[in-house]
């Protein structure tokens, strides 16, 4: 059975729904905001749990006959901002200013790849907000504090490398805070009263579901959505932030309760270990340990995509779990995240705990009937529909899943390997400084009996045990090798698939053999004279830097003007990043006609390229027309994967230094 490992969202096949790849991303983005900031969630609902006037303090103080009047009004009520206690507290602030900060810095940050500027104004244009509502901004978090950052970005962009020297710092500061401040007024005097409208609405919706006893119909639409992963969008995007309001109102929220709950999840997991099937059935309970305590809910989604039918068993599970929690008025305090037991329990106040707990057991109890009821009517058998099931579901997530891995068992089952091809288009660039980089890896292991080549995809055949290629040629390659097992990459330097590949082969092969001299390749130098190094760029974009490393193979005499005109059809069709601030444009297969003989060219830049929304600072042009290019190629790939030489390639201040750096490492 094929085997593919996605890294990390691969596009869609075709056919597939193109809108709800996107709705997945967009909800990934936003859970990407909110998620590192858990933390301080937890803080903010630990600090409510205690010192609210409802909270654990009051009621044992009042379970102890402790009138309010007697300590209510000490540290207390100063912590909790009681009413008359002369203090706002902690609880107040934290939701009205520390958390819509912290998610508007994160998402500033991220638009500006991990910039801090972007973070600062992020966080500035979120302060507008906050000043302009009277609800808790983080749904305006969401949308000031990315487009600080990715404004920021593409201000700083119009005036890089024209700011003369010993300004830098001056003139970062002043736009971070004139624009910042910009940003500021336009949150305050648009998005803080937009979002209050729009949560105000939102939350009238929600009322009119309760008062109509019809929330629990938001199953229909948040079980299926979770098989899909579109969970994100809902939970982060609307449920948290709606939530969090009521919360902040009520001690309380049912929201947090619509898609947290690990009832559905149990009863599924429990009707497969009873009634279940083959490997369905054997790895249920391992599953119900990892979902209920591990509020890793994806493990049970491969067991739904298996047999579509018992999405049914799921809803009927979260609408009678949503039906408890309306009878009994019941909620949690803050968001439960992961989704276990556990962190369920610890976000519950202390009147809902009977109703909370209650709607996890009657929302399993249902789910386990009809699961149940479901698989005992149905004849076909669960063998091997598991794991294409989890193939599927990891397709649709875009990403491998590790916990889901040990449904199946995917890194155990098969034969040896004994070869592994690295494939790439055109076979002479990006391929080989992958292979390069595996290789080691794979000898490194012990694994000296293992080939590790790099190929065309149009020149492979289907006789090799596993190969490896980017993300966006991994079904050309299938099609050329549909038995072998499949690996998808974007960082061809330091992917973190290279060492679940060594993973693979300890679990398939056994102990290694030792390690195994490199093959031999013809030696490297000549490939790049001192006159096809540049030190600093003129180019400002993708296409511009491609069209220069191109222009200097031109110039070399090494490929006809034609190459680069291939160069940019490659880099449309699969992008040539190679990770660690690394690119190595090269032509098309077709293209090798152009080249005459093989050749190099070296570009550095000063400041970052945006290449494909990741940041490049040396280009490597390639012309290769043999295999006489592949020693420096296994060079390059030897020091782009040493942050030390990097760091030397940085430094270099003539073209000699980088002949010196990028020729003078033996792989």
């Amino acid at each position: 059975m094929t085997s593919v490992v996605s890294d990390p969202m691969s596009p869609p096949e075709p056919g597939s729904t193109g809108a709800r790849m996107r709705v997945q991303r967009f909800g990934t983005f936003l859970s990407n905001m909110v998620l590192p900031n858990i933390g301080a969630f937890i803080a903010w609902g630990l600090i409510t749990a205690l010192f609210i006037p409802t909270g654990w303090i009051a009621s044992i103080g009042k379970a102890f006959g402790f009138s309010t009047d007697e300590y209510g009004y000490g540290f207390v009520g100063q912590l909790g901002g009681w009413e008359g206690s002369g203090s706002d507290g902690i609880v107040g602030p934290m939701i009205t200013f520390l958390l819509p900060l912290l998610i508007g810095y994160t998402g500033g940050r991220m638009m500006y790849q991990d910039n801090i500027r972007g973070g600062v104004v992020g966080a500035i244009a979120t302060m507008g907000a906050v000043a302009g509502s009277e609800v808790p901004m983080f749904l305006g978090a969401m949308v000031m504090g990315p487009l600080g950052g990715w404004s920021m970005k593409r201000i700083d962009a119009l005036w890089a490398h024209k700011i003369r020297p010993g300004f830098e710092m001056l003139v970062n500061n002043f736009s971070a805070g004139i624009w910042g401040g910009f940003l500021a007024i336009i949150g305050f005097l648009v998005a803080g009263p937009f979002v209050s409208e729009f949560s105000r609405l939102a939350s009238n919706v929600i009322d009119v579901l309760v008062e109509n006893n019809l929330l629990p119909l938001t199953s229909i639409f948040i079980e299926p959505a979770k098989i899909l992963f579109l969970n994100n969008a809902i939970n982060q995007g609307i449920l948290t932030p709606l939530g969090t309001s009521e919360a902040l109102d009520q001690g309380k929220s049912i929201l947090f309760l619509l898609e947290a709950n690990p009832g559905p999840g149990l009863g599924l997991l429990l009707a497969f270990a009873i009634f279940g099937k083959g490997i369905a059935k054997a790895s249920a309970p391992g599953a119900i340990l990892i979902q209920f305590v591990g509020g890793i809910h994806e493990i049970y989604f491969p067991y739904v995509l298996m047999k579509p039918i018992l999405v049914l068993s799921v809803i009927g599970g979260g609408m009678a779990g949503v039906a408890t929690n309306v009878v009994f008025d019941s909620g949690l305090r803050s968001v439960a995240s992961p989704g276990s037991i556990i962190a369920v329990a610890v976000a519950t106040p202390g009147g809902s705990f009977v109703g909370v707990m209650l709607s996890v057991l009657v929302s399993a109890g249902v789910t386990f009937l009809i699961a149940s009821f479901l698989l005992k009517i149905d004849r076909s058998e669960d063998d091997g529909d598991l794991t294409a099931a989890t193939a599927d579901m990891e397709a649709r997530k875009g990403k491998k899943s590790s916990i889901a891995g040990a449904l199946v068992g995917t890194t155990t089952g098969g034969g040896a390997i004994r070869s592994i091809v690295f494939a790439c288009d055109a076979g002479m660039g990006s391929s080989a400084m992958g292979a390069s980089v595996l290789r080691k890896k794979v000898h490194a292991a012990g694994f000296g009996d293992v080939t590790v080549v790099n190929k065309a995809i149009s020149n492979l055949r289907d006789d090799q045990d596993l190969v490896v290629t980017h993300q966006d040629l991994t079904a050309r390659a299938q099609r050329g090798a549909p038995s072998a097992v499949h690996v998808s990459v974007d960082n061809f330097m330091a992917s973190p698939r290279y060492d679940e590949i060594v993973e693979l082969l300890q679990a398939r092969n056994g102990a290694g053999s030792g390690a195994a001299a490199e093959p031999d390749v013809p030696a490297a130098s000549g490939m790049l004279p001192e006159e096809a190094v540049v030190m600093t760029g003129r180019a400002r974009t993708r296409d511009d830097a491609i069209t220069e490393a191109g222009e200097l193979l031109v110039a070399q005499g090494a490929v006809e003007q034609s190459y680069v005109a291939a160069m940019h059809e490659r880099e449309r069709s699969v992008s040539t990043h190679m990770g660690n601030l690394l690119a190595i444009p090269h032509g098309t297969n077709e293209a090798k006609g152009a080249i005459r003989r093989s050749a190099i060219s070296f570009v550095r830049y000063d400041e970052p390229l945006d290449w494909n929304g990741k940041e490049v600072r040396f280009v490597v042009g390639i012309a290769g027309a043999g295999d006489d290019h592949l020693g420096i190629l296994r060079s390059l790939a030897t020091v782009f994967a040493d942050k030390s030489r990097v760091a030397e390639l940085e430094r270099a201040t003539t073209p000699a230094e980088v002949r010196a750096v990028l020729e003078g490492v033996h792989a």
